[in-house]
């Protein structure tokens, strides 16, 4: 995925190795809502096509994209709290999505796909899908408002939501893509190096229909 590379001034995104400027997200596409939903399936195998720069942001702008100047976003969140956090595993590395300045910082430059396939239980579609978005949550961010026993509850449902807006920006770009539960949460916490109150939600291959 190549990174552009550009000066940081007058609000202007910047890239570097190790920070990726995504483009802006489009706000009207050229396929409907209802249209989406009824042709949203899982998609477990994938052909061997990368994501370009846009799409991977179209992506993460649909799970936790900001939509309003005070900062809320795509997927409703208890107290606007918002407790969740976003990565992406792909060729070129492993990625954090910061949703205030729609960018992608990278945090290791090795294809982890592999390693994260085994810690999967082996599910083809981690290692087939040129992309694997990683869902987790930091519990005690709307723990402090709720509680810990409906923040578990506010936490997991606001990232069905975050899931489901990924799932149908997929399907109005033409690709597809599978929402994942089961895997080894500590194999896969020590694959991506995750801080120790980041708890794994979901694993969600994306990429071409094959």
């Amino acid at each position: 995925m190549p990174a552009r590379i550009g000066p940081e001034a007058e609000g202007k995104k910047t890239s570097s190795p190790e920070v990726i400027a995504l483009p802006a997200p489009e706000r009207k596409g050229r396929v409907t809502l209802e249209e989406a939903l009824g042709r949203r399936r899982s998609v477990r195998e994938f052909a061997p096509t990368s994501l370009t720069e846009r799409e991977l942001g179209q992506l993460l702008w649909a799970a936790q994209g900001i939509t309003h100047p005070e900062g809320y976003r795509t997927a409703p969140s208890a107290g606007a709290l918002y407790p969740l956090e976003t990565y992406v595993v792909i060729a070129s590395g492993f990625y954090h999505y910061d949703p205030r300045r729609h960018q992608l910082r990278r945090l290791s430059d090795k294809d982890l796909r592999r390693a994260l396939y085994r810690a999967a239980l082996e599910q083809e579609s981690v290692l087939e899908a040129p992309a694997v978005f990683v869902l987790v949550a930091v519990y005690e961010r709307t723990a402090g408002k709720y509680g810990p026993s409906r923040a578990r509850r506010y936490v997991d449902l606001e990232a069905g939501h975050a899931a489901q807006n990924l799932l149908l920006q997929a399907v109005a770009l033409d690709l597809g893509g599978v929402p994942l539960g089961a895997f080894e949460d500590a194999a896969v916490q020590r694959v991506l190096s995750l801080p120790a109150d980041h708890r794994l939600l979901y694993l969600i291959p994306v990429g071409h229909p094959r």
